[in-house]
């Protein structure tokens, strides 16, 4: 009976979820190199091949698709078996602005899940603002959060996230009529990008819909009440960036970033999943 070796089975999982050997080496704190002969060996030991590598491209093959059930399930009766005598659960506690958390929410807590199982994981979504401040007194092990100007945000950037103004299909702009804008409050931020943008370049707005949230500020904007300025990661369905079709100015990107003090090694490495994930959606 062929023995798998576990970290390789590992490295192929997280290689076929995060469809990258780049972002399966920072999730593992390893190297792209050190992961693809993980893969390479766990491959030679089952006789099949379970990734087709491209240069910009890393997808399933048929071997790999019917394996990676079975894998993930030997992953999960490891973790099983390795929380049988009870070992008391680590709290990781994470906030997230709610200009990053999107629909690909549900995926990168699986990842967590699956990288930590005994973990017991706190997920604050607020905005930037509130975050960092709850970072600083203590609240937070982690937070991952819009740079904005005026306020220095030091740690790992994760990625640049793009905005647009996102409106329903059939929303109109009537000649001569100020912008309609779906906003939360003056508070946030990308309230400010977006207003100081059409200030500079001269369009008259006009605010229709305060939200309290971005869910509401996005259903404003599905609705076809209003432009809103969202990253298409958390636009809702039923947007699109109308911007150009609208003649407004292009929004800047700001960059995503992971502040963080974890000391266990399961929330670190939790962490490191989450943040390789996060990068992994980018442009998706």
């Amino acid at each position: 009976m062929k023995m798998l070796a576990l970290d390789a089975v590992q490295a192929f999982v997280l290689t076929a979820e995060l469809r990258s050997f780049t972002r399966a080496a920072e999730a593992m704190d390893s190297t792209q190199s050190a992961v693809s002969l993980k893969i390479k060996r766990l491959e030679d030991a089952l006789g099949r091949r379970l990734l087709d590598r491209t240069p910009r491209l890393v997808r399933l093959s048929q071997d790999g698709a019917a394996f990676l059930g079975p894998a993930r399930e030997l992953l999960a009766a490891h973790a099983g078996a390795l929380s049988s005598f009870g070992v008391p659960r680590q709290r990781l506690s994470i906030g997230l602005s709610h200009h990053v958390a999107g629909a690909d929410l549900p995926h990168l807590l699986r990842q967590i899940g699956r990288t930590a199982p005994d973990l017991t994981l706190e997920v604050s979504i607020a905005s930037s603002w509130e975050l960092l401040d709850l970072f600083d007194s203590g609240a937070l092990d982690a937070a991952i959060v819009l740079r904005h100007e005026g306020r220095r945000t030091d740690g790992e950037v994760l990625m640049e996230e793009s905005f647009g103004w996102m409106a329903s299909s059939d929303f109109e702009r009537r000649s001569g009529e100020p912008l309609r804008l779906a906003l939360q409050a003056e508070s946030c931020h990308v309230h400010q990008m977006a207003v100081t943008a059409l200030d500079e370049a001269g369009i008259a707005w006009q605010e229709v819909f305060v939200g309290g949230g971005l869910a509401s500020v996005g259903a404003a904007a599905a609705a076809g009440l209003a432009v809103a300025a969202l990253s298409p990661r958390v636009a809702p369905p039923g947007t699109m960036d109308r911007g150009e079709a609208l003649g407004l100015p292009p929004l800047p990107t700001r960059s995503v970033v992971l502040k963080s003090r974890p000391s266990e090694p399961a929330a670190r490495r939790a962490l490191r999943t989450f943040a390789s994930a996060l990068r992994a959606t980018a442009g998706h």
